[in-house]
């Protein structure tokens, strides 16, 4: 058996030194080698394939304007994957071009977590550091809030946001849930307690905190102001970068959706709740809109010389029911068949098929689209090849340089692409969906949560579930096991996946993340007030950001 996976084992070391090799050679290729690209990445919070008009043009939507400029004057990726269906996986697999069973995370971290991205995990944003770059996030955060866990302690030289979703703590005027989530209970002496109430998810004794870099500025935050806070400071990130000369990493990590959020339906006890129907698309508007507005400050500072990536953590949360987004075709028809949720924590083509577009005047092709198979890991290597930095030799990574895609229109993407388990059925990041071609492959389903709140019976399969995607986009009938196009899928499959799960429990990088939890360890700015009640924005607060801004 180990003397099979030998010449494996060698080759799996090879590609981790082509991978350095190629990231090498492109950052060379860059046209201005002395001026290194600026790069923004944007992360929209459990978005549908579907929300983006341009993926649908058939249903006639304009939810979506500034994102369909974008893909006019740009690149639109329709087979781009998030790397895992749930929050915290999904962002540390970007930020590292790792599959959580290396990097430790295979779950969302809790408000009380006292850890979070395993520290021996290296970043983009800590390798773009070194290599001179500005690096600045802005939204949610979700890997760890804690310490040296912290976005500026991982890499970011400025941060503003929340350390976790927007419904993982309480605001005076709570957005739009499923059930409603109550205000924050301000009666009666403040004991933290992180359990979720009576009403279904949600925290009513621990106030949502907006922190800047390390310390919390508002405590309950102000829901309903988030978007022009985000939108003026990303605005002066960028101006101050293009006056300092110095190229920069942009990372905004939207939540719009998590929880739908639209000032423009601020809840008003007086005009009463909005049509329903009208939440979610409110939401999808206001976050494009502050897409439209990084953009155009974008374009006005240094337009041919930054790469915009916008992407989503995740396919929308089913459970939620008209608070969710739309997958498109992706419709995950088997499991629906057969009661169960197929969108945010499944590995049907509805939990982890993306909106992606990139855009980058003058070298993206304009009004481009590409079929090719591509993951959110895939961001890592990449920006590192444009920026020709080398990521660390002492670690094996699982994303590949897409730069070849990306500007010059190539499209060998990922062969074969695993999708992990994000909390349905089977264990945490167990690596049990494997796409390759047109062919994809379940080796478990169900026990994710539908609207309605049906969880299909958790389902093992061997011989796995196969389905043409070409064929069945919708994924309702699989492959008949004895014909001979299944047996030959079945069996590249399956050798495929058996050396990759090889390759990891070999890997001396592996990392392992502490998952534990304390109550002393929710962010709280004033413990002696209920809900942790605090607020010092205005006292100061925009003369910090701005000092924070010069540094480096």
């Amino acid at each position: 058996m180990v003397e099979g996976f030998i010449p494996l084992l060698l080759s799996g070391m090879l590609m981790c030194g082509l991978l350095l090799q190629t990231v090498s050679q492109h950052g060379a290729n860059v046209d201005e080698p002395n001026k290194k690209p600026n790069f923004i990445i944007i992360l929209a919070d459990d978005i549908g394939w579907g929300d983006l008009d341009v993926n649908q043009p058939e249903e006639k939507t304009n939810n979506t304007p500034y994102l369909n400029l974008m893909t006019e004057q740009g690149l639109r990726l329709t087979d781009f994957h998030s790397p895992a269906s749930t929050c915290s996986p999904s962002r540390a697999a970007i930020l590292t071009g790792r599959y959580g069973l290396r990097n430790g995370v295979t779950h969302n971290f809790a408000v009380g977590s006292v850890a979070g991205l395993p520290l021996s995990e290296v970043t983009l944003p800590q390798l773009l550091q070194k290599a001179g770059y500005y690096t600045a996030m802005i939204g949610k955060w979700h890997l760890g809030h804690n310490g040296p866990y912290g976005p500026t302690n991982r890499g970011f030289d400025y941060y503003l946001g929340i350390p976790y979703s927007n419904d993982m703590g309480c605001t005076d005027i709570p957005g739009y849930n499923l059930p409603q989530c109550p205000a924050c209970d301000s009666s009666g002496p403040q004991v933290i307690r992180l359990k979720r109430s009576v009403h279904g998810g949600c925290y009513s004794k621990v106030g949502l905190p907006l922190m800047e870099n390390s310390s919390i500025v508002e405590q309950p935050l102000d829901l309903w102001t988030l978007t022009e806070q985000y939108k003026s400071t990303a605005t002066r990130i960028i101006q101050n970068a293009r006056e300092r000369g110095q190229p920069y990493l942009l990372y905004i990590a939207l939540a719009h959706m998590h929880v739908p959020l639209a000032p423009s339906l601020r809840p008003d006890a007086s005009a009463g709740p909005p049509d329903d129907d009208k939440v979610y698309t409110a939401s999808l508007q206001e976050m494009d809109s502050l897409v439209g507005a990084v953009k155009s400050a974008s374009d006005d500072a240094d337009k041919d010389n930054t790469l915009i990536w916008f992407t989503g953590d995740n396919g929308p949360w089913e459970q939620k029911c008209q608070y969710a987004g739309r997958v498109g075709p992706f419709l995950g028809k088997w499991q629906t068949n057969r009661g169960g949720g197929s969108a945010k924590r499944t590995t049907w083509e509805g939990g982890h098929r993306v909106p992606t577009v990139a855009y980058w005047p003058g070298r993206i092709p304009a009004n481009t689209t590409s079929s090719t198979l591509l993951s959110g890991m895939d961001i890592f290597p990449t920006l590192l090849s444009l920026a020709g930095v080398t990521p660390p030799l002492d670690r094996r990574y699982d994303g590949i340089d897409a730069t070849n895609i990306l500007l010059r229109g190539e499209h060998t993407g990922h062969e074969f692409l695993l999708h992990p388990n994000s909390g349905a059925a089977g264990k945490f990041g167990d690596l049990q969906t494997v796409r390759t071609g047109k062919h994809k492959a379940f080796y478990i389903t169900g026990a994710a949560e539908a609207c309605g709140g049906a969880t299909g019976r958790p389902q093992l399969h061997d011989p796995p579930l196969i389905f043409d995607l070409e064929r069945d986009e919708a994924e309702e009938t699989p492959l008949e096991v004895k014909t001979p196009e299944y047996q030959a899928v079945a069996d590249r499959i399956a050798r495929r996946r058996e050396e990759l799960l090889w390759d990891i429990a070999t890997d001396k990088s592996v990392s392992t993340a502490d998952y534990s939890t304390d109550e002393s360890a929710a962010p709280c700015c004033d413990h002696r007030q209920p809900v942790c009640r605090c607020h010092t924005l205005g006292q100061g607060w925009e003369t910090t950001r701005t000092n924070t801004h010069t540094k480096g």
